[in-house]
């Protein structure tokens, strides 16, 4: 076992790490210049009090709490894997709620979970292709959710001038301080209360392109390259 995973069942350790890497969070976002892109979408429904389910990509967490008033409660689905434990632990110090399940697998209970945090009036958020993948290709289960909650889903990203992606499945983008940031909202994407199989693939690939769409334009506002989603079985290479 290496160090570093021998280092993570340590509960301390887990914890010091997860403190600093909210630190390092806050660093960014204290530093970085950061531009909104259509940041009106979002305050409609909280200056209402409406609830939503926000969406972003698993590769596009890092600098979530950007895009998100301090005083508005959110809850993020978590993964039941060690990486959304650790995900889970460090946004609990930026003041965000986290809920036990995925879009992909366990969403039985994160479901139920989400559906009663909806129903009380605060909204939820979700990487619509975690826990592991495919990269930038949503789940089913946000469809679904937003069906059975009514509400809206929206999309929203982030990317900057200053960072790198990792060599990960999501290729996940890490943003340095010292930088210039975006955030990008998309528009809300409704789920009619009675969609059946076929109205919720309809709505599942409207956030999936939403999602890429907005991503490649804040790529594209801060000089970055754009990471392509990642190739669906059957397609043409």
């Amino acid at each position: 076992m290496s160090l570093i995973r021998r280092a993570l069942k340590s509960t301390a350790l887990t914890r010091f790490a997860c403190w600093l890497g909210a630190q390092y969070i806050r660093l960014v976002l204290t530093t970085n210049r950061w531009q909104t892109v259509r940041g009106d979408t979002p305050k409609e429904f909280w200056e209402s009090h409406r609830p939503f389910i926000l969406a972003i990509w698993h590769g596009r967490m890092l600098m979530m709490p950007r895009c998100w008033p301090r005083k508005k409660p959110i809850h993020m689905l978590a993964s039941h894997h060690r990486d959304g434990r650790l995900i889970a632990e460090t946004v609990a110090y930026l003041d965000i709620g986290t809920i036990s399940g995925s879009s992909s697998s366990g969403g039985a209970q994160g479901l139920r979970a989400m559906l009663k945090i909806l129903k009380s009036g605060e909204c939820v958020g979700l990487t619509p292709d975690g826990p592991r993948g495919p990269r930038m290709r949503a789940a089913e289960g946000v469809a679904v959710a937003a069906k059975l909650a009514g509400v809206p889903i929206i999309p929203a990203t982030y990317s900057v001038s200053r960072g790198r992606y990792l060599d990960s499945w999501d290729r996940f983008l890490v943003a340095w301080p010292f930088g210039r940031g975006v955030i990008v909202w998309g528009q809300p994407i409704h789920v009619a209360r009675d969609a059946d199989g076929e109205a919720l693939e309809v709505a599942r690939l409207e956030v999936e392109t939403a999602l890429n769409a907005i991503t490649v334009e804040a790529d594209r506002l801060t000089n970055r390259s754009a990471v392509a989603p990642a190739e669906l079985e059957g397609s043409a290479a």
